[in-house]
C-alpha cells in the first residue's frame, strides 16, 4: 500500500512543475499531463462532428462498391438491383401492404359530387385508399378528350392541388403546364401532402400542441417504429399509380408517369427509382448532391441512405425509363420553431446539381436517359413541359403554355384545411396502431429464437447482440494508443481523483472522465470498477460531486464519490449529449450514414473498458456501469454490446422505451419534448429495453426507479421489467435481477443498487 500511495503523492507533487518537468513514473498509470482549461465536453462534440463529416464523404466515396449493375436489358438491370431497391423501401419505411385502391369522388355538403367542369377537362375532389388504415385524398382532372397516357403529379408540401389545377392562387406556370397536359390529353392524380404547417401537431384530448411541421410531427413517431413520412406519401402515390394503371388496362393505355416539385420532386425521385411501371419522371428543384443532407429538415431524414444511394444512384435506378431533372428555384424553409428540429431548405445549387448529374451519367451507358434542364421559373418550365410530354409520348397541344386564370369554384368545394387534417389524424393513428403490435415482431425475431440453456443460446445471442449492434450503427473497434493524459481533479482522505483523456479515434474523437482510487488499495491489490454516467446535459463532475448544497448533488447524490468511499474504484465518463442542438446534430449526421449518436458513445466504452481493464490496480472481471437518465439510456445500450462490462444497473430511465418515443397518448411521451434526437430507426420492431437487457443476461442487471420520476409510469416500468425477470428466472438466475422501487424523483437513490453491487462485485 505505501508503494501505492507513494505513487500517488508523487504524480500529485509533479502537478504543479512545468509540464516537460513531469515524470512519466509519476503516474499511477501510463501516461502524460493533461494540460489547459478547455471545455472539453464542447471539444468532444465538435470533434465528433467533425468525425462524422469526413466519415460521410468515406462512406459516400466507396458507394460503388455497393452495385453490380447489369444495362444489357431491362429486365437484367432491374433483377441487378432489387437489393437495393428492396433496401431503399426498408430505410424509407414503405413496409406495409396496400389494398386494392377504391377512388371516389369527394361530395358537397348537399352529397352532390365535388366536382368542377370545364370544357376541356374536368376537376373533381377525390379520396382513394391505400392500406386498411391510411387513405390519400387529392384531385383528379379528367380530360374531355381521350386520355393519351395517365401522371401522378406531385406539389411540394406547401402547395394545395387545387393551386396546381389553377383553382386557387399560387403556382403560376406550374398549373398553366398542368392543364396545358390535361388538354392535351393526360389524365392528372394529384394528391395532397402533409404540409409544412403546426396546426394539427399535437394532441387535442390532452390539451397538448407543438410547433413541430405536420411533417416533423409524423416523422418524429414513425421514425421509432422503422415507418416514414417519406414511406407514407409514397405508398399513397403508388396506391394512385395501381389505381390509374387499372385505368390504362381498361382503355389500352400503357403510360405511367409521375411528377414532383420541392417535396413533391423527392417524392417523384424515389418513386421512380421503386417503381418500374413508371415510364416517365420530371423531378423538379430538388434533385442535388445530399451529403448535407443533416442541414435540411429532419423529416428528409433517412437512417443509412447515404452508404448506398445519392441522388445521381436513385436517377440511375430508374434507367432505361426516362428522367427529366428541372433545375430551378424552390421556397426557401427555415424551421425555428419552439420544439422543432432545426432545418433549412434552400434552393439546389446549380453546380452541385449538375455535378451529381454528370455522376449519373457516367454511371450509365450511351444510351441516356436523362435530361437535365435550366429553368428560368419554378416548376415545369417550357422546356420541362415539353420534354415531360414528349417522354410520355403526348403531342401537347399548343400555344397552352400561358399563366391560366384561376378557376371560380363554389363556396363549397372541398374544405382544404379540414383535408390536412384528416390526413395529418390519420396517419398518426396508423402510427399509433403500428406501435401497439410492433412487440409482436419482437417476440417472433427476437424472444422466440432464445430456446435451451445459456449454453445452447450463447451463439444466437452472439447473432443478436450484433443485430442489435447494427441497429445502433456499428463502428469498427477502436485501436492505436490510448494517448493517456492526466491530471488530479480532486483528493480527500480516502480517495484521490483524476481527470483523464483516452484517443479513440484518433486525437479529434476521444474519451474524458474523472478517475477515482481507493487510497486504501494494498500493493498487488485489483478492484472492482464502477463507471458512473450522468444524464443529459451532465458532465463527469456532477456523479463526485460532494457538497449536498450544488444543484447538480440532488440529482447525482454524488453517487461515484460515494462508491469509492465503500472501496470501489470508479470512473466517471463524459458521453457527448451535452450542447443541446449541438450535440444534436450528431445524432442528424450519423443517420444518413447508418450510425447513431450511440455508435460513438459505445466505441468511447470499448476504449474506456479496455483501458480500465489494463491498470494494474484494478480487476478486469469486475467493470461494472450504473447509469442515470441518458446515462440509464446508456446502461441498456452499451453494455449489451460491450460484454467487458460485467454488471448494468439502469437508473432513473427504463421504460417501455418504445412506447414512450412513438406515442402521443401520454403527457411524457418524447413527441412532445424538443428531444428530437430520441427516436432511433425502428427500435419497434427490433429492440425495445427488454431484448436489450436480455443481451446483458447472463450477467447481473438491475433497474433503480422513483415512484415520483415523470419518465414514465410505473405500469409500463413493470410491464417491461416482467419481460427481463422471467427471463432471467428460467435461466436459473433468479439472484442476478433486481428492481428498486423507492418514495422519491428522477435521481440516484442508492442503497438497494450498492448493495447489488457489492453482491455481485465483492463476492
Amino acid at each position: 500500500m505505501k508503494s501505492f500511495l507513494r505513487y500517488l503523492a508523487c504524480f500529485t507533487a509533479t502537478l504543479a512543475v512545468a509540464f516537460h518537468g513531469v515524470a512519466q513514473q509519476a503516474l499511477p498509470f501510463a501516461g502524460t499531463l493533461l494540460t489547459g482549461s478547455e471545455d472539453l465536453s464542447a471539444k468532444m462534440v465538435n470533434g465528433i462532428n467533425d468525425f462524422l463529416i469526413r466519415e460521410t464523404e468515406r462512406r459516400t466515396s466507396q458507394r460503388a462498391s455497393h452495385w453490380q449493375r447489369s444495362f444489357s436489358s431491362a429486365a437484367a438491370f432491374n433483377r441487378s438491383v432489387s437489393v437495393q431497391r428492396a433496401e431503399l423501401k426498408k430505410i424509407l419505411g414503405i413496409a406495409d401492404e396496400r389494398i386494392q385502391p377504391v377512388l371516389q369522388i369527394a361530395t358537397r355538403n348537399d352529397l352532390t359530387p365535388c366536382t368542377v367542369v370545364e370544357k376541356e377537362y374536368t376537376v373533381s375532389a377525390v379520396r382513394w385508399t391505400v392500406m386498411n388504415n391510411l387513405s390519400a385524398e387529392g384531385i383528379l382532372i379528367v380530360p374531355a378528350t381521350k386520355v393519351k397516357a395517365r401522371a401522378v403529379i406531385i406539389p411540394d408540401a406547401g402547395t394545395e392541388p387545387e393551386a396546381l389545377a389553377a383553382m386557387i392562387k399560387g403556382t403560376g406556370a406550374g398549373s398553366a403546364a398542368v392543364l396545358a397536359l390535361a388538354k392535351s390529353g393526360v389524365e392528372i392524380l394529384i394528391p395532397a401532402l402533409i404540409n409544412r404547417n403546426y396546426t394539427y401537431s399535437g394532441n387535442p384530448s390532452l390539451g397538448l400542441h407543438t410547433q413541430q411541421p405536420h411533417r416533423e410531427w409524423i416523422y418524429r413517431q414513425a421514425y421509432e417504429i422503422g415507418r416514414h413520412v417519406i414511406g407514407y406519401e409514397l405508398q399513397k402515390i403508388f396506391a394512385g399509380i395501381d389505381w390509374l394503371e387499372k385505368r390504362n388496362e381498361e382503355d389500352g393505355n400503357n403510360t405511367l408517369a409521375v411528377a414532383g416539385y420541392g417535396e413533391g420532386g423527392m417524392l417523384a425521385l424515389y418513386a421512380a427509382a421503386l417503381d418500374t411501371r413508371i415510364t416517365a419522371s420530371l423531378v423538379s428543384g430538388y434533385f442535388n448532391a445530399r451529403e448535407q443532407l443533416w442541414k435540411e429538415p429532419i423529416y428528409r431524414n433517412v437512417f443509412g441512405l447515404l452508404n448506398t444511394f445519392g441522388d445521381a444512384e436513385l436517377a440511375v435506378m430508374s434507367w432505361p425509363r426516362k428522367l427529366i431533372i428541372e433545375h430551378t428555384t424552390v421556397p426557401f424553409v427555415n424551421h425555428q420553431n419552439a420544439g422543432a428540429a432545426p432545418g433549412k431548405i434552400v434552393s439546389p445549387s446549380l453546380s452541385t446539381a449538375k455535378a451529381e448529374y454528370r455522376r449519373a451519367v457516367a454511371i450509365i451507358p450511351s444510351q441516356n436517359n436523362l435530361n437535365f434542364i435550366t429553368a428560368d421559373q419554378p416548376f415545369f418550365s417550357e422546356q420541362a413541359f415539353v420534354a415531360f410530354a414528349k417522354a410520355m409520348n403526348v403531342i401537347p397541344v399548343p400555344g397552352r403554355i400561358s399563366h391560366s386564370p384561376v378557376i371560380q369554384t363554389s363556396a363549397d368545394w372541398i374544405r382544404v384545411p379540414q383535408r390536412q387534417e384528416r390526413q395529418v389524424r390519420e396517419m398518426t393513428q396508423c402510427i399509433q396502431q403500428e406501435l401497439s403490435v410492433c412487440e409482436r415482431a419482437r417476440d417472433r425475431d427476437f424472444w422466440q429464437t432464445l430456446k435451451g440453456s445459456p449454453g445452447e443460446q450463447a451463439a444466437v445471442k452472439e447473432q443478436q447482440r450484433e443485430r442489435f449492434w447494427n441497429v445502433l450503427g456499428k463502428m469498427p473497434a477502436p485501436s492505436g494508443s490510448f494517448n493517456t493524459k492526466a491530471r488530479v481533479h480532486q483528493e480527500t482522505e480516502k480517495w484521490i481523483s483524476y481527470e483523464i483523456t483516452l484517443d479513440v479515434f484518433g486525437p479529434e474523437v476521444f474519451a474524458w472522465g474523472i478517475l477515482t482510487v481507493p487510497k486504501d488499495i494494498r500493493q498487488g491489490e485489483k478492484r472492482p470498477v464502477v463507471v458512473c454516467q450522468h444524464g443529459l446535459e451532465g458532465l463527469p463532475f456532477d456523479v463526485v460531486e460532494t457538497d449536498s448544497t450544488q444543484r447538480n448533488y440532488q440529482v447525482y447524490k454524488g453517487f461515484a464519490a460515494r462508491l469509492a468511499e465503500r472501496g470501489y474504484i470508479t470512473f466517471a465518463p463524459h458521453n457527448p449529449y451535452r450542447g443541446q442542438d449541438k450535440f444534436r446534430v450528431i445524432q442528424r449526421k450519423a443517420n444518413p450514414i447508418g450510425l447513431t449518436l450511440f455508435s460513438v458513445i459505445i466505441s468511447q466504452h470499448q476504449r474506456i473498458v479496455e483501458w480500465l481493464q489494463g491498470l494494474s490496480f484494478t480487476d478486469a472481471e469486475k467493470i461494472a456501469f450504473y447509469g442515470i437518465s441518458y446515462g440509464g439510456k446508456t446502461a441498456m445500450r452499451v453494455p449489451a454490446v460491450v460484454k467487458g462490462y460485467c454488471l448494468s444497473v439502469c437508473s432513473a430511465d427504463f421504460n417501455e422505451w418504445v412506447r414512450k418515443v412513438a406515442t402521443t397518448e401520454h403527457t411524457f411521451g418524447y413527441v412532445y419534448t424538443g428531444e428530437y434526437d430520441m427516436p432511433e430507426w425502428d427500435l419497434g420492431h427490433t429492440f425495445n429495453y427488454a431484448e436489450m437487457a436480455a443481451l446483458i443476461a447472463p450477467r447481473p442487471f438491475m433497474v433503480e426507479r422513483g415512484y415520483f420520476d415523470g419518465v414514465g409510469k410505473d405500469e409500463w416500468v413493470s410491464y417491461e421489467f416482467a419481460k427481463v425477470q422471467r427471463y432471467y428466472h428460467l435461466q436459473g438466475l433468479k439472484e442476478s435481477i433486481a428492481i428498486e422501487h423507492f418514495a422519491g424523483p428522477h435521481s440516484i437513490n442508492g442503497k438497494a443498487t450498492f448493495e447489488f453491487l457489492d453482491k455481485h462485485l465483492k463476492k
